[in-house]
Order: structure tokens, then C-alpha cells, then sequence
């Protein structure tokens, strides 16, 4: 037997789809599960009132049922078996039309949603890097406006899409084949905003500023991020994204770091080099006394174990690169006693070889 769908919402076969709607919401409202827990008569009374909403809403839907007397089990957008697809279907028309309820089956049918993340790119210096630190940061998020929960205007100030008649929907097609999409006008709400909210400007968001302190890791590098829970943006659910705090380490004037380890350019003295000597350098850690091997030729390397970035526990190793000073300009004292050194070193030099050398060592 076919039903009666003006007699189950109660209006005249002439209402206009706004008096179908304030309809159903009022009976939506009435026969709520929340409200009638354990009232199978009110469950499947809710169900009913959904079903002939679904056809009677939807003017395509509603032109055939007074045609014909019935309508196909494929006309409907829901599983009438599924309390879960019904809630789904009346929070897609009319949002969350029984959150004040707090039911756990109405608000079952979507997870909620997280807001966005904030990414955030922070400039540490060298020590701070490998030694870690604390800074504070400020930064803006996305808040639900509390004037307007989020929807751009307050309840009295929407009115219905006069596009898809507040289905959210529009068809498109002929008799034999037809597509649902989603209203350009309202987005699928149902809804137009006829006077946005003073507080948002209708967006549904406000700005707000917020002061952390961020805990710099040991040993971080360029290019290391950390995640921060809950500092995002905030979504409509009111559930804040992450924030991603992206590093930029500044170099250092004296080291420069290749992983773990910590690389130092050590100029040294002829006589250094030749004679060798202990003196003391700079380490991330301290200042550090190294012996110079007599003999020690420029370009060779100093390791300095276990001096280099620590992070949990391992340890990289200081090395420094070893540059011989060979001045541009020589006294007169220095000219000679190089010459003597020369001599003795058994070179015997031509004046023509004396002065290239000098000239090319020395600028002489």
C-alpha cells in the first residue's frame, strides 16, 4: 500500500517545500531517538518522517510521487535500514540540526574533523642547534567564531537557498538521465547567509594570536622539524591541527658542521710547522690544547675525537684542517735567516733561483 507522505508530515498536497521543511523539523524534533530512547515506535516513526522528507523535498522526486502515487526505492538518497545513512542524510540538509542533544548515534555518522597545521619556519643559532635552548614564538591561528558557532551568521539570520529550495542539491538532465550535484549557490547547505555575523565578517573564523615555548632538540641540523599537538588552526569541530616547526640553523664564524662532526681551519706559523708546538684551539665544547707534530704539512687534518655534536649519546668528532702561513712580506732579519736556512739545508742557490723562490713564497 502506498503511503501517504503529506499525511505522515502533516501539511496540505499544496505546501510549499519552506512549510514541508518547518514540518519536518518540528516532528524531527518530536520523535528524535534522544528523546524517545528505547521508543521503538518513535524510531520507526523518525524513520518514516525522514523517508517522506527525502521525496517530498525534492521537486523531481515529489512531481512524480503525486503523479504516480508512489515513488522507487531508487529515488531515495539514504538506506532507510541504516539509522546511521538517516542521521547522515538530515545533517547534510540541515547540518547538525540534533547536536544540542548530544547524541552519540546522531554525531556517528562522519569523524570529526582536525583543522589545518601551521607550518613555521624557526632561525636558531649555531649553539643553539647543538646544545638545544628554549624560544618563544608567537603565532596566529584560525578560532570558530563564538558569536556565529562557525557558520558565518547566526541561526535567525539564514534564509533558504531559493536555488535548490533548501535541499543543498540541484539535478541536472532529462527524463532518462539525470546527475545530483551539489548547489553552487549555497555549497550543499541549504542555506543563505542573509546577514553575516558582525564579529567574523561571515567567514566563520576569527584570528587569534598565541604565545609557545618551543624546546629546541640537541643536536637539530637544517632542514629538522618537530610537530606540536593541538597548536594548529581549529577546525568547525573546534579540534586544532599541529603546528610544524621547521628549523634554519645560522652558521657559525669559527666551526663549520658536516653531520656529527665539527670541522675547524687552524692557520699555523712556518716555524710551527716545521719545529712543531702544543697550543690551545677552540672546541664546540671548550678550549682544547693539540700538539703540533713537527713536520706538519699544510692541507693535513687533526682529529679530535668524541668533540664533535652529540645526540642521544653519540658523539661525532672534531677535525681540524691544518693551513701553514707563509707570509707575503719579509724584514730584512727574516730574509736573512731564511736564506741561512736555505744554505743549510744544503739548496745552494742561484741568484736567479733565490729570487724566484722568494718571489713566489714570499711576494719578494
Amino acid at each position: 500500500m502506498a503511503k501517504d507522505y503529506y499525511a505522515i508530515l502533516g501539511v496540505d498536497r499544496n505546501a510549499t517545500t519552506e512549510e514541508i521543511k518547518k514540518a519536518y523539523r518540528k516532528l524531527a524534533l518530536k520523535y528524535h531517538p534522544d528523546r524517545n530512547e528505547g521508543n521503538k515506535e518513535a524510531e520507526e516513526k523518525f524513520k518514516e518522517i525522514t523517508e517522506a522528507y527525502a521525496i517530498l523535498s525534492d521537486e523531481t522526486k515529489r512531481a512524480k510521487y503525486d503523479q504516480f502515487g508512489y515513488v522507487n526505492e531508487n529515488d531515495f538518497d539514504f538506506n532507510p535500514s541504516s539509522f546511521d545513512d538517516i542521521f547522515a542524510y538530515v545533517n547534510d540538509i540541515f547540518g547538525d540540526l540534533f547536536g544540542n542533544f548530544g547524541s552519540r548515534r546522531s554525531r556517528y555518522y562522519r569523524q570529526k574533523r582536525k583543522g589545518e597545521d601551521i607550518q613555521y619556519q624557526l632561525t636558531v643559532s649555531f649553539k643553539e642547534a647543538i646544545f638545544g635552548a628554549s624560544k618563544e614564538i608567537e603565532i596566529n591561528y584560525q578560532k570558530v567564531c563564538d558569536e556565529c558557532n562557525g557558520l558565518g551568521a547566526k541561526a535567525q539570520d539564514f534564509e533558504t537557498c531559493d536555488y535548490c529550495k533548501g535541499t543543498g542539491q540541484v539535478e541536472y538532465g532529462n527524463f532518462f538521465i539525470s546527475v545530483r550535484k551539489t548547489c553552487p549557490k549555497c555549497g550543499g547547505t541549504g542555506r543563505i547567509i542573509k546577514k553575516k555575523c558582525s564579529k567574523c565578517s561571515g567567514r566563520g573564523f576569527v584570528v587569534e594570536k598565541e604565545k609557545i615555548t618551543i624546546n629546541i632538540p640537541r643536536g637539530i641540523d637544517n632542514g629538522y622539524a618537530i610537530r606540536i599537538s593541538s597548536k594548529g588552526h581549529e577546525s568547525i569541530d573546534r579540534i586544532r591541527g599541529d603546528l610544524i616547526i621547521y628549523f634554519k640553523v645560522l652558521p657559525d664564524k669559527v666551526f663549520r658542521r658536516e653531520g656529527l662532526n665539527i670541522y675547524l681551519d687552524l692557520n699555523i706559523t712556518i716555524p710551527q710547522a716545521v719545529l712543531g708546538d702544543t697550543i690551545e684551539v677552540d672546541t664546540i665544547w671548550g678550549k682544547k690544547k693539540i700538539s703540533i707534530e713537527p713536520g706538519t704539512q699544510s692541507g693535513s687534518q687533526i682529529l679530535l675525537k668524541g668533540e664533535g655534536v652529540e645526540i642521544e649519546g653519540a658523539k661525532g668528532n672534531q677535525i681540524i684542517n691544518i693551513h701553514v702561513d707563509i707570509p707575503k712580506k719579509l724584514t730584512p732579519k727574516q730574509r736573512q735567516l731564511m736564506e741561512e736556512f736555505a744554505k743549510e739545508m744544503d739548496q745552494s742557490l742561484s741568484s736567479n733561483q733565490e729570487k724566484n723562490i722568494f718571489k713566489r713564497f714570499f711576494g719578494q
